[in-house]
């Protein structure tokens, strides 16, 4: 249906753009062209952002080589006992897990097992780096957090 009638909504997108921050206007082209129901069901099944049990929210990479990907700290994500997924739960997001400092810590398409798993590990290992955040044994049952101990 889009590549059917490009000329209608992608042409006047394009004419005299030379950078993509010029196509702003791009999301609400399409979503005009699609209608309101259709727009709803793709923001349904194909988010723009993964919301985390500690409230913040994070995009969705969808070119990432391994999928859905999403960059988050491994505190927001605790409580989370279930890996999160989008279309309809068919899509396991990939997690890019980091450290407090956005260092990447472990990916993965498969929480509960990394929590049973490596978890006790790289918890370990962060708690030295990382003394004033939250390493718990049991992060599939912790409270998620954004802060510090200190500041909990």
């Amino acid at each position: 249906m889009l590549l059917e009638r490009a000329d209608e909504w992608l042409a006047p997108m394009l004419s005299g753009k030379r950078r993509l921050g010029d196509l702003a206007g791009l999301t609400s082209a399409l979503e005009q062209l699609l209608g309101y129901d259709t727009s709803r069901k793709l923001d349904r099944l194909a988010p723009a952002e993964f919301e985390s049990p500690a409230g913040s929210r994070h995009s969705i990479d969808y070119s990432a080589e391994g999928g859905p990907t999403v960059e988050v700290r491994a505190q927001a994500l605790f409580g989370l006992s279930r890996h999160p997924a989008i279309a309809n739960g068919a899509v396991p997001l990939t997690l890019a897990i980091t450290s407090p400092a956005g260092r990447p810590i472990q990916t993965t398409k498969d929480l509960p097992g990394f929590w049973a798993g490596s978890w006790r590990d790289v918890a370990k290992d962060m708690c030295g780096r990382y003394p004033k955040h939250p390493w718990p044994e049991d992060p599939a049952s912790a409270v998620p957090t954004l802060r510090t101990k200190r500041a909990s």
